[in-house]
């Protein structure tokens, strides 16, 4: 009785510590407790509210439906489009961890003040890790200039 107790309590104690240790750590692109929710956004960007992702350098916020949980920063580059997800990809969710663009060069966590270069999704600096923001793949049809997000 003593010796399946004791198995039993080994068992239960290897199960509990395998759970905590792979809810507390990180994938490959996020940590563990990042939201996984469906991306599909399509802008076209001829509209004045998308005018910005004309330019290169220029970049948008976009919160419409099917945009991730908290947005997407969009910003266009010498060679496409980033698209990265607004939710901090090195902590869990909180009221402080949506991500901002900040003098139109840097990605910010409020929270701890981590910087990512906004081109390039490089940390820059404050970074506790060297997780870079989430990004989704995206396809730009040049003739009818619109922009698709998914995922």
């Amino acid at each position: 009785m003593k010796k399946t107790f004791s198995i039993l309590s080994i068992f239960s104690i290897l199960i509990f510590s395998n759970l905590t240790i792979n809810s507390c750590g990180s994938r490959e692109d996020t940590v563990s407790c990042f939201p996984n929710t469906p991306i599909n956004v399509s802008l076209n960007l001829n509209l004045p509210a998308y005018y910005a992702l004309n330019n290169i350098n220029g970049w948008i916020y976009v919160n419409e439906q099917q945009s991730g949980t908290r947005g997407l920063i969009i910003v266009r580059t010498a060679n496409g489009f980033k698209v990265y997800d607004r939710n901090a990809p090195h902590i869990c969710p909180d009221n402080n961890t949506t991500l901002e663009v900040k003098d139109n060069i840097a990605i910010i966590c409020p929270q701890d003040n981590t910087r990512w270069i906004l081109s390039t999704g490089q940390p820059e600096s404050g970074a506790k890790t060297s997780l870079p923001p989430k990004t989704y793949p995206s396809n730009y049809d040049a003739p009818s200039k619109t922009l698709t997000v998914y995922y």
